[in-house]
């Protein structure tokens, strides 16, 4: 009987081990590295001298006036909508303020769509300020909670006209951390 109480004993202690982890990972997406937004883009149009000016515009929403950088950002966002967003040198990279934060406050957007209509999940609209060096933390939950993400984009804008400033990298399973 001792043999018996003692198998069923260690079989549940081991059954509870491996169903931590499962538990536990409660990620819908991961983000690592970040892409600065370039506004607009031109090339040749049909006519010989025609010119044609394409705006950066992302899932539906629309880039800054200028070119801005961003040297590293990292995002986790989970299956309730909880997200921390860490990201660095987020700076102005052009104009006559280049090197600046422009005094911009950032929030965080995730579309899961790939086509539209684009569902947009944000964090609050009001922003965190960006430190002098472009560095800032978010840490907040995404309105509306998100339910599945098949086409992950993320991201970073600015709270006082909406525009996006920098992208998420999405972070694959096989990704080197």
């Amino acid at each position: 009987m001792k043999n018996v109480l003692r198998t069923l004993m260690m079989a549940t202690l081991l059954a509870g081990a491996f169903a931590l982890p499962a538990l536990a990972d409660d990620t819908l997406v991961k983000f690592k590295g970040g892409i600065g937004v370039i506004p607009v883009s031109s090339g040749v149009g049909t006519a010989p001298t025609a010119e044609v000016v394409n705006r950066n515009i992302v899932r539906g929403v629309n880039p800054p006036g200028q070119i801005w950088v961003i040297t590293d950002l990292t995002a986790d966002v989970k299956t309730d909508g909880r997200i921390k967003v860490r990201g660095k040198g987020l700076l102005l990279g052009g104009g006559n303020n280049i090197g600046g934060n422009a005094s911009a406050n950032v929030f965080a957007t995730l579309i899961c769509e790939a086509a539209a209509p684009f569902g947009e999940r944000s964090t609050n609209p009001a922003g965190v300020p960006l430190e002098p060096n472009g560095d800032f933390r978010i840490d907040d939950k995404l309105l509306p909670a998100p339910y599945g993400c098949d086409s992950p984009v993320l991201l970073i804008r600015n709270a006082a006209n909406r525009a996006w400033f920098a992208a998420g990298i999405p972070k694959r399973e096989n990704d080197d951390d």
